[in-house]
């Protein structure tokens, strides 16, 4: 019996150590499973929290950049003020000593426009509808008057508006001139176009202006000239005013002015075509680049050189339309009259630089000429998409391939044209060197094309040569056994060859900044080469 009472015992305490174990463990697990829904509970309401602060920075984004632009704007006025009080006034005072008992006149615009004489709010818009938004790449200026039959503003706008990148409307700025003394249509002009883009009106990136009346002389006793009636006398005149009212405006706000017409399309990246063929330009010496072949239509100039555009127009703004002003300004920086025209033509074609294909179509039928039917249509705009390659980074471009009458490798580049080479040999190289280095992230090259498909680049590397300091750092230039096949002799990396007569590929990360990217041929070639698309896609530069 006592044998029996122990077991009993032990197996009792057994059974409760157990129930104990059971009661502690569901206990642990309901606490566990409250902890983790208290978690995740937490972690829920975090992303929710997350998600309405990017929501917020987004939505604050476009103002916050703008007034980063107008804080450095201010203090670099402060910092001109503070050296115009210690030079005791700087131009200012200067230009005033030469009044009175001066032997000397001093010109201006004030010269040509004397009736604005004792005005100051000749020169000021009677309309504006903006945010004060400047510092910006490229100030688009498009006048726009009123029209009889149909007006292409809305639509013109939209197509620009559509065309831009989220990156290129912080770094853009558009201004629609309406040519209009009626202040009525004008504000009803302006409402239109804030009903249209109230976001766009709200950011800056679209402004709106008008003139005053008393900034145009008596446009009804102007000289008929050229054959012109009175009409087109007036027309043209008042069309010399406003482009220069409207380039006075612009000037200050970018670091080039575009102008436009308000009855046209553009294709999608023009912005970016635009600045980067600006600034691929090898000679700062030229006056106007130019991305359609109608009218005044895709002009672009330097905004520093305006002040002389402006006072050259307004010089002679009722001799002559506008077109012929302009060409007049070429004619005078580079022509001598003791050669003939084709000499000036081809010292002109280095001021007046054509942009292919071009970026932007006419599409309206009736001129702001009354009565004017206007059919014209670019040729160049329907060349299909705007090539990526246009997009090239600035680069000094070198070959040893001589290359077929018109057809360069800068042409190319640039995205105006094919390069054509004439039989390479072995060891001919085309070489892209970019100065200061720059990170590369991808990059492509085509050769041949439709009408030449056997023109191609066969027995071709692609090499890349990293910053030197680079190099050093990384030690990417030590030629042990893993690495002896991918470099040459000279130091260079072998990133790929071409097949098919094409290559394109990422840029290895652990190259970093590079110095240049060289082709090199490694067989004397039985066919002339055509490149016919360049492209090497740089990371983008913080702002």
């Amino acid at each position: 019996m006592g044998y029996i009472r122990r077991n009993s015992v032990i197996l009792l305490t057994l059974i409760g150590f157990a129930v104990c174990f059971i009661t502690l463990s569901n206990n642990q697990d309901t606490d566990n499973r409250s902890l983790r829904m208290e978690y995740d509970e937490k972690v829920k309401n975090l992303d929710e929290r997350l998600q309405e602060t990017v929501k917020l920075h987004e939505a604050r984004k476009i103002e916050i950049y703008h007034l980063q632009r107008q804080v450095a704007h201010a203090l670099e006025e402060q910092k001109n003020i503070s050296a115009s009080f210690r030079d005791g006034g700087g131009v200012k005072r200067t230009l005033s000593g030469l009044g009175g008992n001066s032997v000397l006149h001093l010109p201006s615009a004030l010269s040509y426009l004397p009736h604005i004489n004792g005005k100051p709010g000749s020169l000021q818009p009677a309309f504006q509808l903006s945010q004060g938004i400047s510092r910006v790449s490229i100030v688009i200026g498009i006048p726009t008057i009123k029209r009889d039959i149909e007006s292409y503003i809305i639509p013109t706008l939209r197509s620009l508006l559509d065309g831009l990148s989220p990156e290129e409307k912080l770094d853009c700025l558009i201004v629609v001139f309406i040519a209009e003394l009626d202040l009525v249509y004008v504000k009803s002009q302006a409402d239109e176009i804030k009903e249209a883009f109230p976001t766009e009106v709200e950011s800056g990136l679209l402004e709106v202006i008008s003139p005053p009346a008393s900034y145009y002389p008596d446009l009804d006793n102007l000289k008929e000239t050229f054959g012109d009636s009175k009409e087109r006398v007036k027309w043209r005149t008042k069309q010399n005013l406003d482009f220069s009212f409207l380039m006075m405006y612009c000037q200050p706000k970018a670091t080039y002015y575009v102008q436009l017409e308000d009855d046209i399309i553009a294709k999608p990246g023009y912005i970016t075509t635009m600045k980067n063929f600006a600034q691929q330009q090898k000679s700062d010496d030229w006056v106007l680049l130019e991305f359609s072949s109608l009218g005044f239509i895709g002009k672009l100039f330097k905004s520093s050189d305006l002040g002389l555009v402006v006072e050259f127009f307004l010089m002679f703004h009722k001799e002559k339309p506008i077109d012929w002003l302009l060409d007049h300004i070429l004619y005078v920086k580079v022509c001598n009259p003791e050669k003939d025209n084709k000499h000036c033509t081809r010292q002109k074609a280095q001021l007046r630089i054509r942009f292919k294909p071009s970026l932007y179509q006419h599409v309206g039928t009736h001129s702001s000429l009354k009565g004017k039917l206007q059919k014209l249509k670019d040729k160049d705009f329907g060349k299909g998409k705007l090539p990526q390659h246009s997009l090239n980074p600035p680069a000094e471009i070198s070959t040893t391939i001589k290359p077929y009458q018109k057809y360069t490798l800068e042409k190319a580049y640039k995205g105006e044209d094919i390069f054509w080479g004439i039989l390479p040999k072995a060891g001919s190289v085309v070489r892209f060197i970019f100065n200061p280095p720059i990170k590369i992230i991808s990059y492509r090259f085509v050769s041949g094309n439709a009408d030449h498909p056997g023109d191609i680049f066969t027995n071709t590397t692609v090499e890349v040569m990293p910053s030197y300091q680079q190099q050093k750092k990384e030690g990417l230039l030590e030629t042990d056994e893993d690495n002896k096949s991918k470099h040459t002799n000279d130091g260079y990396i072998q990133i790929g060859e071409f097949k098919d007569g094409r290559i394109m590929g990422d840029m290895d990360k652990k190259l970093d900044k590079v110095q240049e990217i060289r082709l090199r041929v490694q067989s004397n070639a039985k066919a002339w080469v055509i490149l016919s698309d360049i492209r090497i896609v740089p990371a983008k530069r913080r702002r």
